[in-house]
Formats: C-alpha cells, structure tokens, sequence
C-alpha cells in the first residue's frame, strides 16, 4: 500500500518445475501446500473460498484476452485451515486447498527490488541477466543499453495489461510490486472484483476502503508508481536517471492514446475523430450519475440503432439498478448524449449490424461477478461443484451469447449488495 514492506517472498507458493509446451518453458506453481521459508509466521495453506476464486478468475481473463497466469487444476486438501476472513476477530474454520498455477515465469518486480534494497547489486545483475536470456532474450545480450529496452518492454506490457483491465471492469483489489508480473501478467487474485456499478472509485478491498489507493480509476495510475520503483532498483546497473525518466513520462501519454482508442473500440468507432475524448468523457460523467451496470451497459449498447436514437433509453435501460432514477435531467443528459452517439456513428460506414459484431468482440456478455463466485463457493463448501464447472464452462466464452447461460447476464441481485464475498473482500485466503 505504498510502504516498503522488507522481504516477503512466496509465503505458500512452491515450484514444482518447468515443462515445455508450444516450444515454451512453463513454471508449475501450488498455492497452498504448506509452509516455506518465506511464510513468516502463517502456515502456508489455502482455502477452498480463494482457490475457487483464482481458479475461476484467472482462466476467466484469459479468455477475455487479458495477459494472466492460468490455473491447471484445484483440489482439496482434506485439512481445516483456520481464517479471519473479515480481519474482525471472529475466526473459523475452511476447507483447505490447492492451486496448481501456470505460467511462464512467476517473477514479480519485488523479486528485484529486494536486493537493491539490500544494495546486492551483483546479485540485482544475476537475476536480471536470468531474466533477459529466459524471456527477453530477442534484447540481446546484457548491457546497460539492453537493461533500458528490458524496461521499455516491462512499461509496455504493464500498460497494455491495465488498459485491458480498464476494458472489461477489471479491479485487481491489491497492486502492491510484488504483484506485478515482470512478464505483464495478471498475477495474485485475491480481492479482485469486476465493476458492476460503473464507478471510478470503486474498489472491492475492505483493507483499502478508507484511501482507495487501488480503486479502478486509479490502475494506471498505480502501474505507473510500480514502474517508477522497478526503475530506481535497475538504475544501479545503467546509472543514468534520463533514459528512465524518458520512458515514465511516455507512460502517460501512451495510457491517454491507448485508453482512447480502447474506448473507441467498446463503442464501435473505427475512424478517428477530434470530438471523441469529449464524447467519452461525457458518457463517463453520466454513467456516474445513477448505479449503472459497466457489462450490461456496453453490451446493451452494441443494439443502439444510429437511425433511431429516440429509443436508446430503452435499448440500455437493462443496465440501471434504480431505473425510477432516470428521469428529468439525468434523463436529459442520456439522451443528448444518445443523440451525439448517433451523430457520430453516422460518420462511420458500417452498419448497425457491422458495429454491433464488432463492439461484442470487446465488450463481454459474462465476467466472473464476485456474487457468482461465491455461490460457487457456497455450494462448494457443501461438497456440490456443479455450479464451478457451470462457471468455467460459460467463462470459456464471454463474448458469445450462450443462451443457456442468460440467467448470468444480470445485474447484482440486491440480497449481494453488502454481503462478504460480494462486495466486502479482504486478503484473507
């Protein structure tokens, strides 16, 4: 949360080996099995509630599109693992289990920073050295010029990860560096959440309530203070401030394109235009204006017909949890807002139809709600899992319609509002 916390290290992840698939090398990693060196004074152990969420989480963004590790298998343990899951002082016991993860490397930018906070520069060099010949060997050889383009490919692959984030609603709950993926995945689900109310300062992290420093609007933000830190540890190896310095302030003029342009494709805009920032940021304003659903309100929109932007209220009032909300000037702004929509996309020469096909490529039907997890958790805890696999099935396709799984396009029943596990997460796991 913005401190350095010292060394921390894997508290119950272990290695188990690396296998090679598709001409690549892939770490196998358990979460949950036990205590190691770095497990301070927990015991190392998991539980079924955060394993069913990394589990599901996870193959669920990759088949968004989202750069991530993947889980290979989940199972129980068989042990009780005792919990305070609200950090209240009430204790229980769970089920323990674990996660077997996947991913190509599993270094974080805490695995660097450790020894430049130690000022172990040779060790600093050793490992970024390993680095660049395992996954970033087309830089070429080490040299300070290479450890620069290292980390003009880690600022890339960062932003380009929370810019997908952004796309789909996506709040990690905990950027601290050491889950920051040195590979620009997403790592580490713990109290993750997707937006269901569109609201930029929304985070699903109880321990982050009072200062929201990881909330939604703040991502990019956040990647960018994360990048800053990874570059103090490696400037000891080049020792010059500038190249770095060149690379962090491009960050945010990257962002600001690459969030435009991610916008512009959630709304359907192929052609450039000078007012759709104003466009963009307008819909922003409004979405804030009463508790709107981010998924159902973008895939809603993908039936907004350009020839008849009377109806758009209709076409997106699906999306409103308090539809008795929109009226008078709320009501006003959505429908100036419908009608420059219309404008623009008649600039556009695709067809509803065309825009429509286009916009459900980018804009899911399904993500993985926290309410839907934990009704996968419940049933679970009960030894029924039909309802994981039911999951992973649907999360398979988010972009599809999958009929048989309509009852998942919904908005967060009010009975999830404020219940633990829907919308109150912490670390405990």
């Amino acid at each position: 949360f913005g401190q350095w916390a010292g060394q921390l290290g894997d508290g119950r992840a272990i290695n188990l080996c690396e296998v090679e698939h598709q001409n690549k090398n892939w770490q196998l990693q358990l979460k949950g099995a036990g205590e190691t060196p770095y497990s301070r004074s927990a015991d190392g152990l998991a539980v079924l509630r955060s394993s069913i969420r990394e589990y599901l989480c996870s193959e669920a963004m990759f088949h968004l599109g989202v750069p991530t590790t993947r889980a290979l298998s989940l199972a129980l343990t068989g042990d009780k693992v005792l919990r305070d899951v609200m950090y209240d002082g009430n204790p229980a016991y769970e089920k323990g289990a674990i996660v077997c993860r996947v991913a190509e490397s599993f270094l974080r930018f805490g695995s660097y920073q450790i020894f430049a906070a130690r000022q172990d520069e040779e060790t600093l060099k050793t490992l970024v050295d390993y680095t660049l010949q395992h996954h970033f060997s087309h830089l070429g050889k080490p040299s300070p010029d290479t450890y620069i383009q290292f980390f003009l490919e880690v600022t890339e692959r960062t932003l380009a990860m929370i810019i997908h984030w952004q796309r789909v609603g996506f709040v990690h709950g905990v950027m601290n560096t050491d889950n920051m993926s040195i590979l620009g995945l997403t790592i580490d689900y713990g109290p993750y959440g997707w937006l269901e109310g569109y609201d930029h300062g929304w985070t699903p992290n109880t321990t982050d309530r009072e200062h929201k420093r990881y909330r939604y609007g703040n991502q990019p933000n956040i990647g960018l203070w994360n990048l800053l830190q990874l570059a103090n540890t490696l400037y000891p190896l080049v020792d010059e401030a500038q190249p770095f310095e060149n690379i962090l302030n491009q960050y945010q003029a990257d962002f600001e394109r690459l969030s435009l342009e991610m916008m512009r494709t959630k709304l359907g805009l192929q052609l450039d235009d000078e007012d759709d920032l104003k466009l963009i940021e307008e819909l922003e304003d409004i979405l804030h204006l009463t508790e709107t659903d981010m998924t159902i309100f973008f895939r809603s929109l993908a039936n907004f017909k350009k020839d008849n932007p009377e109806s758009g209220i209709e076409t997106i009032k699906d999306s409103f949890y308090k539809p008795d909300e929109v009226v008078a000037n709320i009501e006003k702004r959505w429908n100036g807002w419908l009608m420059s929509y219309a404008n623009r996309l008649q600039k556009e020469s695709s067809t509803d139809q065309q825009r429509k096909t286009k916009m459900n490529t980018v804009n899911p039907k399904y993500v993985l709600r926290n309410y839907m997890a934990q009704l996968a958790i419940d049933d679970a805890d009960k030894g029924d899992y039909t309802m994981i696999d039911e999951m992973f099935q649907m999360l398979k396709n988010p972009y599809k319609e999958q009929p048989k799984f309509k009852k998942w396009f919904a908005k967060r029943p009010e009975w999830a509002r404020h219940k633990v596990g829907c919308s109150m997460l912490s670390c405990s796991s």
